[in-house]
């Protein structure tokens, strides 16, 4: 185990990789724009996300999914349509409009 992904003393196996997933690049704002924007395309959160690889954007996704954070959509047409959106379970635990109005009051 590299130096940067050791457990600090007494921290929860769960709560580092809580801690490592979401604190990756990119992860909180591709986070942000789909519980802002709903169920988004690739291209669509691709030209959302300033700046972003679409290498980048599509392993934040797939590790996003893998945790139970997102939850894609896969429609079988041509081009094939991808929706990602919030999982049902994340999006039930809290209100995300609460958290961004304690972000923009600064408290």
């Amino acid at each position: 185990m590299r130096r940067s992904q050791e457990l600090p003393p007494r921290c929860p196996k769960p709560t580092h990789e809580l801690l490592q997933l979401v604190t990756g690049p990119w992860t909180m704002h591709i986070l942000w724009v789909l519980s802002s924007a709903g169920p988004t395309r690739f291209g669509a959160l691709r030209r959302q996300i300033d700046g972003i690889s679409s290498r980048l954007l599509t392993e934040r996704l797939r590790d996003l999914e893998e945790k139970g954070f997102i939850y894609h959509h896969y429609e079988p047409t041509i081009p094939p349509a991808v929706t990602g959106r919030i999982s049902s379970d994340i999006s039930n635990r809290g209100d995300c409009s609460t958290i961004d109005d304690e972000l923009t009051s600064g408290n």
